[in-house]
C-alpha cells in the first residue's frame, strides 16, 4: 500500500459523514418531515441530499421557498436530526473511525491550534454545535456553517471562506470531504481535496475528481508542523 507524506498550510474539514456519523438522525428527521410534506420520496432524498445545505433540501424537495419559512424548517429538521439520532435504541452522532487519533494530535488536549484547520458545514450553527459535542469533536476557531454564505457546496463559497479566515491560499490548503458536492466544491475553491468513502460509493466520488481517496480517516494521519500548518500522511487503498 503506498504512502504519501504532504504538508498543507490548512486542513479545511467537512463535519458530516467526514468526522462524524449522524445517518440514523438524517434517515429519522426525513421520515418526520414525510408527515409535512407527504409527497416526498425518502428513499431517493437519502441517495442525493448529503453534503447539500438543509435550505436546499428543503427548497428542492419540499417546495419550502419563503426565506422565514425555510429558516425555521432548517432548525427543525435539524432538531430532528439529533432527536431521532438517539430514539429507539440508535447509536446517536458518533465520530467516524480515524478522527479521534487525528484530533489527538491537531487538537491536544483540546487546544486548538489558531488558523491551522477549520470545518467547512452544510449543517445550520445550532446543529453542527450539537453534532460536534454528541460526538465529542472539539470545535476549532474557524468554524463555517450554512448562515454564513450565500451559496452552499458545490460553489466554492464554504471553502474559500475557510481559507480566507485560516489566512491561508487555499490552493495550500487541503479539503477532507465524503460528499460528491463536497468534492467538487472544494476542488472549485482551488484546494486539493481528499475523499473519505463513508457515504458515497467508491465510483460516485471519482466521478468528482478528487485529488485522493481512501476509506476514511483512519487511512490517514496529521501532526502539526514544526513552522506551522499540518503535515499529512495518506495510506493510500
Amino acid at each position: 500500500m503506498p504512502v504519501e507524506t504532504l504538508h498543507f498550510d490548512a486542513i479545511l474539514f467537512d463535519m458530516d459523514g467526514t468526522l462524524v456519523d449522524s445517518t440514523d438522525g438524517v434517515a429519522g428527521a426525513w421520515h418526520v418531515f414525510s408527515e409535512t410534506y407527504p409527497g416526498i420520496d425518502v428513499h431517493d432524498i437519502l441517495s442525493s441530499s448529503h453534503g447539500v445545505r438543509t435550505v436546499e433540501n428543503l427548497r428542492t424537495h419540499c417546495g419550502v421557498t419563503d426565506p422565514d419559512e425555510l429558516e425555521r424548517e432548517a432548525m427543525r429538521f435539524e432538531q430532528e436530526i439529533v432527536n431521532a439520532a438517539f430514539k429507539e435504541g440508535r447509536r446517536g452522532i458518533v465520530a467516524l473511525p480515524g478522527v479521534r487519533e487525528i484530533m489527538a494530535e491537531i487538537a491536544p488536549g483540546g487546544k486548538l491550534p489558531e488558523k491551522r484547520w477549520a470545518i467547512c458545514t452544510s449543517a445550520t450553527r445550532s446543529y453542527a454545535t450539537s453534532a460536534l459535542k454528541a460526538a465529542g469533536v472539539p470545535q476549532p476557531d474557524i468554524f463555517v456553517v450554512s448562515e454564513d454564505v450565500e451559496k452552499g457546496k458545490p460553489e466554492p463559497d464554504p471553502y474559500l471562506l475557510g481559507a480566507k479566515k485560516c489566512g491561508v491560499d487555499p490552493a495550500k490548503c487541503l479539503v477532507a470531504e465524503d460528499a460528491p458536492a463536497g468534492v467538487r466544491s472544494g476542488n472549485a475553491a482551488g484546494c486539493k481535496t481528499l475523499a473519505v468513502i463513508t457515504s458515497h460509493t467508491r465510483e460516485q466520488l471519482e466521478a468528482a475528481k478528487p485529488d485522493y481517496i481512501v476509506k476514511d480517516l483512519s487511512s490517514v494521519t496529521m501532526k502539526l508542523g514544526e513552522n506551522g500548518g499540518v503535515d499529512v500522511t495518506i495510506n493510500h487503498d
